[in-house]
């Protein structure tokens, strides 16, 4: 299994993620400089044992919009040619922003309700465990931690109708018991939305922080369950 992390000017998660994917892990992980125009060849068959991460950070300083620059850096069409040819690829915080912004998850990410930055520990309630992201995932609820100012997910009717009827609703923000209430919605994201997948569930953004806590020297390892995930999903792939 090969981790493949894309590292784009204003990037500040990727040594995190390489660090959960290669050491916490156990696998092999590279560092891919989003200025180049092809994935390495480790990457070029997205149906391998390999999986992309889009770390978090602020993007070319997210001028504009969040992740609206990166979408356009030269890695990013051959990122886009990966997903849909069944490649996963994980986007953490502006990861998920660049996702959005690259037209490979639906939606938007605004301004936190509060217009604050938020660093701190959240719940999430697992809604689906039978992706590739999820599926080493027995428990209900999970603590990971959140730092973004721009974390607010949002989109239209017909696409939350959409996203619920295929549960492409991962995560949920809620309490420690694991209940979706107003109180537990950190930065007013829509029916507190924290990660979705594509319909063919190959791709997950997520704002919360798994790589943040994927250790017991941080105090938690909750989110060593998704890199978990990832791996196992090599050898035992999600039926749909």
């Amino acid at each position: 299994m090969k981790f493949g992390v894309i590292l784009f000017p204003g990037s500040n998660c990727e040594h995190d993620c390489y660090y959960a994917a290669a050491k916490i892990s156990g696998s092999s992980a590279a560092v891919i400089w989003s200025m180049d125009k092809t994935l390495p060849v480790d990457f070029q068959d997205p149906q391998g044992a390999n999986c992309l991460i889009l770390p978090g950070g602020f993007s070319y300083g997210d001028y504009l919009r969040c992740g609206a620059i990166a979408r356009f850096a030269p890695i990013m069409a051959d990122v886009v040619r990966y997903a849909r040819q069944g490649g996963r690829i994980l986007g953490i915080c502006n990861g998920f922003q660049i996702l959005v912004e690259a037209g490979l998850l639906p939606g938007v990410l605004h301004r936190n309700s509060g217009l604050n930055f938020i660093c701190k520990d959240v719940y999430l309630k697992v809604e689906n465990t039978n992706t590739a992201f999820t599926q080493k995932i027995t428990r209900p609820v999970l603590k990971m931690p959140i730092a973004h100012g721009e974390g607010n997910y949002y989109c239209d009717d017909a696409a939350l109708e959409e996203l619920e009827r295929n549960s492409q609703i991962v995560f949920r923000y809620c309490d420690a018991d694991g209940q979706v209430t107003p109180e537990a919605n950190p930065n007013g994201s829509r029916h507190n939305i924290a990660g979705i997948c594509n319909a063919a569930g190959n791709v997950l953004g997520l704002m919360p922080h798994p790589e943040r806590c994927a250790e017991a020297a941080l105090g938690n390892t909750d989110g060593r369950l998704i890199f978990e995930s990832i791996i196992a999903s090599v050898l035992e792939p999600v039926k749909g």
